[in-house]
């Protein structure tokens, strides 16, 4: 058989191109790699390539999944959220905060809506519907599969343990050997993510103590729940507000603390997750209300929704800053006979304005952590008396040597006394901004009142009214 000619083949096909994945790393900025994710995905959303965006995104993690839908424009977003499968829209729900969640599912239909809903469990479940209009919540309760257990946890008031608590949990009774007890960890293990104590519970489902892992795994396993637990469990109840939640945790250092009723009985649990999105929630809230905005105001708000909320505090300041132009105005021979006076008002309004918001910052954080108390106001007042003595003084001096030194340069009526009475009164005025901004937050969460709203308008408006008023009083009194 004659020789075959050898042949050589070459596979023209170009080599497939890697996969589109989303990266990680400790920069905070985009990568290089993500940008480039973000612009051919963005591409294809355009195109309209669902297929190959749901292929591409098969098997990212749904936090990866979020983070890419928070770089893209937000119709894109919108678009990409439905595109997805509805196992997978719900698990990335479940990891958006209130905001994001409400804008991607605006332009969900009833039936979408329900297939992601019903994947979640109860806790989000609740937590969406809240974010949805009235009339959508109304259409959709009554589909759930779970709309019992979503009405009984609506029923709690907002911001409180038991709207905040999960039911998933592993609860024994005090007879069980400790081997039963790891049995029925496993059994839970799939549906509960982390499970770090187990709880114990009688008949009545009374919480009595609580087991943590280390206790299953050294202990013999034949001894009973009841031997074994620690009977000192810290606990809240379910009508506690979740600042205050928070507060406990972190001073007994827990990662997860039961919810219990009046009768003590076990009704869920607050997790890691749970507290650490509630830090996050009031930090927000916080933020919006130093900043002179509604806890409601929301990045992608429609322009009514924007008046709404922005105008009120808006106003609130025109109205402060016309208190302080009356005082302006009151003192206008003053300043006939002196111009140079005018000069010196934005210098302490700006120092009031900063010392106070410095001093209400700080005791906002050290309620919010609990480390401050209304019992602590005393000293503390103090402690801050002393700190803006020294600041004010320093400032003080500082500007009374400009404005001496000035005198060589520019020709002042009394240099000497100018240079001195702008000194008292910057001294006067940033001891007089730090007592109000350490005190007012204090005092404002005595009479159950968020103290966050101590600052932004209320502190600087308040500042730049005083720190007028003790000006001109002791410019009237010391220079002319």
């Amino acid at each position: 058989m004659p020789n075959q000619p050898s042949t050589t083949t070459t596979s023209s096909a170009r080599p497939q191109a890697l996969p589109l994945r989303w990266t990680h790393s400790e920069a905070r900025e985009l990568s290089l790699e993500n940008k480039t994710v973000i612009k051919q995905i963005g591409k294809l959303i355009k195109a309209d390539e669902r297929d190959q965006v749901r292929a591409i995104l098969r098997r990212w993690r749904p936090r990866d999944v979020v983070e890419l839908m928070v770089h893209l424009p937000l119709k894109r977003a919108r678009k990409l959220f439905l595109y997805l499968p509805s196992g997978a829209a719900a698990k990335v729900v479940a990891e958006l905060n209130d905001d994001f969640r409400a804008a991607l599912l605006e332009d969900a239909t009833i039936d979408r809506l329900v297939e992601i809903l019903d994947s979640l469990d109860p806790e989000t479940s609740a937590d969406a519907l809240e974010e949805l209009p009235e009339e959508v919540q109304e259409r959709l309760l009554p589909q759930l599969n779970r709309a019992n257990e979503i009405l009984e946890i609506k029923t709690y008031q907002e911001e409180s343990a038991g709207s905040i608590m999960t039911r998933k949990l592993v609860a024994v009774p005090p007879d069980w050997t400790l081997e039963q007890v790891v049995s029925e960890v496993r059994r839970n293990a799939s549906v509960i993510k982390k499970i770090s104590v187990v709880y114990v519970v009688d008949q009545r489902r009374r919480l009595l103590g609580y087991l943590k892992l280390r206790d299953l795994l050294l202990s013999p396993k034949e001894r009973r729940a009841a031997e074994v637990m620690r009977s000192d469990p810290i606990a809240v109840s379910s009508d506690m507000d979740q600042e205050e939640v928070v507060r406990i945790t972190n001073t007994h250092a827990l990662t997860s603390v039961p919810v219990i009723d009046t009768d003590r009985r076990l009704l869920g649990r607050i997790t890691s997750d749970g507290l650490q999105r509630v830090t996050r929630d009031e930090a927000e809230e916080d933020a919006h209300l130093m900043s002179g905005l509604s806890p409601e105001a929301r990045p992608d708000a429609p322009v009514l929704s924007i008046v709404k909320t922005r105008l009120p505090w808006l106003l609130a300041g025109l109205i402060g800053a016309t208190l302080s132009g009356s005082i302006v105005g009151s003192y206008e021979n003053e300043i006939a006979a002196a111009a140079i006076l005018a000069s010196f008002i934005p210098i302490v309004m700006s120092m009031a304005g900063n010392a106070g918001i410095q001093a209400a910052t700080v005791a906002i954080q050290g309620i919010a952590t609990g480390t401050l108390w209304i019992g602590d106001l005393p000293w503390r007042l103090g402690r801050e008396l002393l700190g803006a003595a020294i600041n004010g003084f320093t400032a003080a001096s500082v500007l009374a040597v400009v404005v001496f030194g000035l005198s060589f340069f520019i020709e002042l009526a009394a240099p000497l006394q100018l240079a001195v009475t702008a000194g008292i009164a910057l001294f006067c005025v940033t001891i007089l901004a730090v007592v109000i901004g350490a005190s007012v937050p204090m005092l404002l969460k005595h009479f159950g009142i968020d103290p966050a709203m101590a600052t932004g308008i209320f502190i600087t408006t308040g500042n730049d009214i005083l720190a007028v008023l003790v000006f001109f009083l002791i410019a009237t009194q010391l220079y002319l």
